[in-house]
């Protein structure tokens, strides 16, 4: 009887009831970046905006400046597929920063530090070396900048 329970709780293990997994779509979580990245969230309502397309153009050749920075690029449409530095992420995903940052559907540039706090916010395009002077100004980017 015993080896009997032992099988039944085994098979349990093998097959488990989907009714009793969790179902709920797992949500990308910014906290996992907190201390280690920081954030540009750029939002527009979709990739043919025109202030979306001129901020793409800035930070086009600024590759190496977003990474010597630890700078993740967020891009966030109404319309459109989201990306984090280029993976794409689900619209619930997208509502759940727009939330957190309450940002709306038109165009904006957010600099998010690394405590996970917004230090800047655009409603046109900006200049890399305008995002780059701020960041390179905070304490903790003064810290690393001596540490490298």
């Amino acid at each position: 009887m015993t080896q009997l329970i032992l099988l039944f709780l085994n098979l349990l293990l093998i097959f488990p009831n989907p009714s009793l997994t969790a179902t709920t779509p797992s949500m990308l979580n910014l906290q996992s970046y907190q201390w280690k990245n920081r954030l540009l969230l750029v939002s527009a309502p979709s990739e043919n905006t025109s202030e979306y397309q001129q901020q793409m153009q800035l930070f086009s050749n600024q590759t190496a400046e977003f990474a010597d920075r630890d700078l993740l690029l967020i891009e966030l449409f109404a319309n459109g597929t989201s990306r984090i530095n280029g993976n794409t992420i689900s619209s619930e995903d997208v509502t759940q920063i727009k939330q957190q940052f309450n940002i709306g559907n038109e165009f904006s540039v957010i600099l998010v530090g690394k405590d996970g706090t917004a230090k800047r916010r655009e409603t046109t395009p900006v200049e890399p070396t305008a995002i780059f002077q701020q960041i390179d100004a905070m304490p903790m980017r003064q810290q690393e900048m001596r540490s490298q």
